[in-house]
């Protein structure tokens, strides 16, 4: 077991520590082209790639990405009452609490631990994640400025929303690639997983922590509340097997970087934001041993 769990987290934390060092080392990473290609061009056919390559009843998709809704969902009403409750910022701190990083960590997670279908599987979760993110996180963190008009459109820029829209085509006509595609988005899809978590070790290099002891208890009520609301949801929805440990293992993901960017971008304490992402990252590492060890199938 400690051989199979090492196995499945070895390849996530070397590629983040590949990703630190560089950022410390003071060479040049160009991180905003690298998560723009990565976001607009080897995500979309990754998913498209991974879709393809796997039968996945569309109904056991379809449960996933509900109950990934539902559990997040649920920790934006808990998050949501619990700031109201202590007087803290909503705009700043809901968000970190509901959009986990099951992209950059979630993704290649599941595939080492799941394979090809586990992967496939995560995958919609992450669709359920970005839409939750062009869509609700901008609408709190910006705190409705620019309208309904504004989140849509940033939605309607994000080529990811059309790959999901023709994977599922695919998945529900059960059509299959031309053989010169299904290469192509292999191939180009294949980058998108080592530079996420590259790209997360440079950003983790970056980021500072400013205060500890908000941090530590945000990035426990984000891994720990976002498993909890997780198990909640597949309880609820009857979820079970490889779709269950996917939808738990991608609620209980750190809090993701991209809320530091939707941070900084409205002036929403960033620094507190990037604390709560390194100090979430860094407790992921430790727990995820622990949850593989429960998750994964005996034998």
């Amino acid at each position: 077991m400690l051989s199979e769990l090492f196995a499945i987290l070895a390849p996530i934390i070397i590629s983040v520590v590949i990703g630190y060092i560089w950022g410390k080392s003071g060479t040049d990473y160009p991180a905003d082209f690298v998560s723009r290609i990565v976001m607009y061009v080897g995500t979309p056919c990754l998913i498209v790639s991974a879709m393809a390559k796997v039968e996945v009843d569309p109904a056991v998709m379809g449960e996933v990405m509900l109950a990934t809704a539902l559990a997040m969902a649920l920790m934006g009403i808990a998050g949501w009452a619990l700031l109201k409750a202590t007087k803290m910022d909503i705009p700043t701190f809901l968000p970190p609490l509901i959009l986990p990083n099951n992209g950059n960590m979630g993704l290649p997670l599941c595939l080492f631990a799941f394979g090809e279908l586990g992967l496939a599987l995560a995958l919609g979760s992450f669709m359920v994640m970005m839409i939750a993110t062009f869509t609700v996180g901008l609408v709190i963190v910006s705190n409705s400025q620019g309208g309904w008009r504004a989140r849509l459109k940033d939605l309607a820029s994000q080529p990811v929303i059309y790959s999901m829209i023709i994977a599922i085509a695919m998945l529900m006509t059960g059509t299959a690639l031309p053989l010169w595609l299904d290469n192509s988005v292999t191939l180009i899809g294949g980058f998108a997983i080592p530079l996420m978590t590259i790209t997360l070790g440079v950003s983790l290099s970056t980021l500072r922590i400013v205060t500890w002891r908000r941090s530590i208890g945000f990035s426990l009520a984000r891994i720990l509340g976002g498993l909890a609301f997780g198990f909640v949801a597949c309880w609820i929805l009857s979820v079970e097997g490889v779709s269950r440990s996917v939808v738990l293992l991608q609620s209980a993901m750190p809090v993701a970087v991209f809320n530091y960017l939707l941070a900084l971008r409205y002036h929403r304490s960033p620094e507190e934001v990037a604390a709560m992402v390194v100090v979430s990252t860094l407790l992921a590492f430790i727990f995820l041993p622990f949850l593989l060890a429960v998750l994964l199938p005996v034998g």
